[in-house]
């Protein structure tokens, strides 16, 4: 999925602006958990990484979706069968690092509102990356 993740990230330049996270991201692709979503002809237009911190807790590491399917539900579906898969697996929390809302990026906006939406709810903000860059530390309850 590598290919697909640098294809996707190309899609979304406001997400993802930093061309050596990009970096890190396709490289991840290469040996981390990965998710997709197709469309009807096949393709791929998401992509998830999950890693696991402890048996019951899983993380979604990384998460794109292209643009054109933006609300379409693919991102959505996406995550509901990445909760369900690692229920099943164990975990009993699935959490998501995003940008703070105390920096006021409207992008990051939607991505909370859309995490918040498929059931993640804020835990805490924190200065985990740098002072600019606050880090948003969500939970999905599994159980």
């Amino acid at each position: 999925m590598p290919d697909d993740v640098d294809r996707l990230l190309l899609t979304v330049p406001e997400w993802f602006g930093r061309p050596e996270s990009n970096a890190e991201y396709v490289d991840d692709a290469r040996t981390m958990e990965t998710w997709t979503v197709r469309n009807e002809a096949g393709e791929v237009v998401g992509v998830t990484l999950v890693s696991w911190h402890f048996d019951h807790c899983a993380e979604v590491h990384f998460t794109v979706v292209d643009r054109s399917e933006h609300g379409t539900g693919a991102g959505t579906a996406m995550m509901r069968a990445i909760a369900v898969d690692v229920r099943r697996r164990g975990a009993t929390l699935l959490q998501v690092k995003t940008l703070g809302a105390s920096n006021p990026d409207p992008n990051y906006d939607r991505t909370r509102h859309f995490y918040q939406k498929v059931g993640f709810f804020p835990l805490e903000e924190i200065d985990l990356w740098d002072e600019q860059t606050p880090c948003l530390i969500m939970v999905m309850p599994l159980v």
